[in-house]
């Protein structure tokens, strides 16, 4: 059965505060991977799918966004949700969703890079009947991302912090679908974490469900990884 295809939200409001000397005077989703910006990298994966329309949270430096952009890349339409002050993953979010005009919303981190398959993603969380559906990566050392619990099922049944030991498990790729009227239909504040205040405090299994994926899985957040996409985005033949 077709379902009409979800806005995506991109949050590409970051400082990039780690990443301070490899980048200057431009927000971490514009962060120069082989001359190109970051978010162009995840604009080209997506565009493939077949999906129409992209929100672009922004906020700092907004403007070099939305000046490189336009209202336009490739097939895709670009609107721009702009934070006036700093709201949390959730509070841009929440912005965001005054602009979304499908049942369902793809939402993507913009400093993370995830190429999962999103047809089967959205796919299989319709048939699931959830209201939040979130996209789950193996790595070797979560330690970093903390890590997150599902039943044989495919439920999430809890997100443990991040440790200092390091240890192996499923961690939040940073790709989500959101039922649009389940979000709508909670109480939430202007500035809050998606991650912290929404899907660990309001978990519900029966709602929440997870899907595993082994793709290419890379966040650009500190050094180090930033300088793995120099090399590793090459074999992306996406444009």
């Amino acid at each position: 059965m077709f379902m009409e295809f979800p806005d995506i939200i991109i949050l590409a409001g970051g400082f990039g505060t780690r990443l301070r000397e490899s980048i200057q005077n431009l927000p971490k989703a514009m962060a120069p991977v082989n001359g190109r910006p970051f978010l162009e990298y995840q604009l080209d994966f997506i565009s493939h799918f077949g999906f129409k329309r992209v929100i672009l949270s922004t906020g700092y430096l907004s403007t070099a966004i939305e000046n490189h952009f336009g209202s336009r890349y490739r097939k895709l339409d670009l609107v721009y949700a702009s934070e006036s002050e700093p709201l949390g993953t959730g509070g841009a979010v929440k912005l965001s969703f005054d602009k979304v005009i499908t049942p369902h919303a793809l939402i993507l981190n913009g400093d993370t890079l995830f190429r999962i398959n999103l047809d089967r993603f959205f796919q299989k969380h319709i048939e699931n009947l959830a209201k939040v559906s979130i996209a789950l990566r193996y790595v070797a050392d979560a330690s970093r991302y903390g890590i997150i619990d599902c039943s044989q099922n495919g439920s999430v049944i809890a997100f443990r912090e991040k440790s200092d030991q390091p240890m192996p498990g499923l961690i939040n790729g940073g790709v989500y679908l959101i039922k649009a009227g389940y979000f709508r239909s909670l109480s939430l504040p202007d500035k809050f974490s998606l991650e912290k205040d929404m899907f660990a405090k309001m978990l519900d299994p029966e709602l929440y469900k997870a899907q595993i994926f082994n793709d290419y899985f890379l966040d650009i957040g500190i050094p180090d990884d930033y300088l793995r996409a120099q090399t590793e985005f090459n074999e992306f033949k996406d444009r």
